[in-house]
C-alpha cells in the first residue's frame, strides 16, 4: 500500500510517500508557521521523488494520512484542508491521525510512555501508553495533574516522555519526573504516521480536528457598527 502523509500540526511541515514501510519521497522542514505557503510544493516534490524511485504519481496513492491534533490550530487546519481536497480530487480515503499517538509510535514504545505536547497556559496535552497500548484517551491536563498521572502510572520505573511537553514537566517537577527519559521529537516521525495510515480503519479515524480544550479566541460581544451596551453602575 502506498500512502501520502501530510503533517502540519506541530513543529514541522512534512509531506512524505511511503509504500509498505519503504520511504519513497519526503520533504520536511521545521516550522511553526508558514505551512500554507510551503505545503503544496512539498507534497508535489515528495510525490515526484516517489515516482522516480518506484513509478507512479498521484494516481498511485492508495491512502492519505493527515495529522488532526492536538496541536497548532492554524497548522492543522492547513493540513486538513489540503489533505481533504486532495483526497476528493483523487477519490482516495483520508485518515485522521492523532499527534499524540504518532509521537508514541515514533519511538516504538516499551514500558510506560507519555506522549506530551506543551499546550501553554500551564497545561499539556497527554496520552499514556504501556508497551504500545493506550491507557486512556487523550487529555488536556494541568502540569501538576499530568506529572501526578505519569508518576503514579510509572510505579517507580523511569517513564519515557516524548514530545514538547516532556522537558516542561521534568523541569517543573524534578522530584517526581527527574529520572524520566526524554525523547525530544518536534513532530511524529513520517514513517510512524505512514504505518498508522496503512493499518487503521478509515471509518474509525475521520479527518476531523482533535481539540482537547476550548479555543483561546472568543466571539465578539457585538457586531461591527453595533453600539456598545450601556455601562452598568
Amino acid at each position: 500500500m502506498r500512502v501520502l502523509i501530510v503533517d502540519t500540526a506541530l513543529g514541522a511541515c512534512t509531506a512524505c510517500v511511503v509504500e509498505d514501510g519503504r520511504l519513497l519521497g519526503v520533504r520536511s522542514e521545521l516550522m511553526t508557521k508558514g505551512h500554507q505557503e510551503r505545503l503544496a510544493g512539498m507534497v508535489r516534490d515528495a510525490v515526484a521523488d516517489a515516482a522516480k524511485e518506484a513509478g507512479g504519481g498521484f494516481e498511485a496513492i492508495d491512502r492519505i494520512g493527515v495529522t488532526v491534533g492536538p496541536g497548532s490550530f492554524t497548522g492543522l487546519r492547513v493540513g486538513l484542508s489540503f489533505a481533504q481536497g486532495l483526497g476528493a480530487a483523487l477519490d482516495r480515503p483520508v485518515i485522521g491521525l492523532s499527534t499524540l499517538d504518532g509521537l508514541a509510535v515514533s519511538i516504538k514504545p516499551v514500558g510506560l510512555v507519555a506522549a506530551v505536547i506543551d499546550a501553554r497556559r500551564g497545561q499539556v496535552y497527554v496520552r499514556l501508553f504501556r508497551d504500545g497500548r493506550p491507557l486512556g484517551g487523550p487529555e488536556a491536563l494541568s502540569l501538576e495533574a499530568a506529572a501526578d498521572r505519569i508518576f503514579h502510572a510509572a510505579a517507580g520505573a523511569p517513564p519515557i516522555l516524548v514530545g514538547s511537553g516532556g522537558p516542561v514537566l521534568t523541569e517543573t517537577f524534578p522530584e517526581r519526573l527527574g529520572a524520566a527519559v526524554l525523547a525530544r521529537l518536534p513532530a511524529p516521525a513520517p514513517e510512524a504516521l505512514a504505518y498508522m495510515t496503512a493499518v487503521v480503519d478509515p471509518a474509525a479515524h475521520p479527518p476531523r480536528p482533535l481539540y482537547l480544550r476550548a479555543p483561546d479566541a472568543t466571539p465578539p460581544s457585538r457586531l461591527p457598527g453595533q453600539p456598545r451596551p450601556p455601562a452598568t453602575s
